[in-house]
């Protein structure tokens, strides 16, 4: 199980402060470099924990489109 009470969450600049995306909180205090991961409507909802290498690889994929809709 993973602490997240020390976790500082953040949501994109570009979010226009709408309830209506994720927040992402870096360096997981129980866990080195986890990264965490909540939708902001529903803040004591489910949490994504990404390991280092899980959350590059995330990163990746959508920075190349992987997850992208097909019309």
């Amino acid at each position: 199980m993973y602490d997240l009470a020390g976790a500082v969450w953040r949501k994109s600049s570009r979010s226009n402060n709408s309830n209506n995306c994720v927040e992402v909180a870096a360096g997981v205090p129980s866990y080195d470099g986890a990264v965490a991961v909540r939708d902001s409507k529903e803040q004591n909802g489910p949490v994504l924990i990404f390991d280092r290498d899980g959350w590059k690889a995330f990163l990746v994929g959508a920075h190349t489109g992987r997850f992208d809709l097909q019309p």
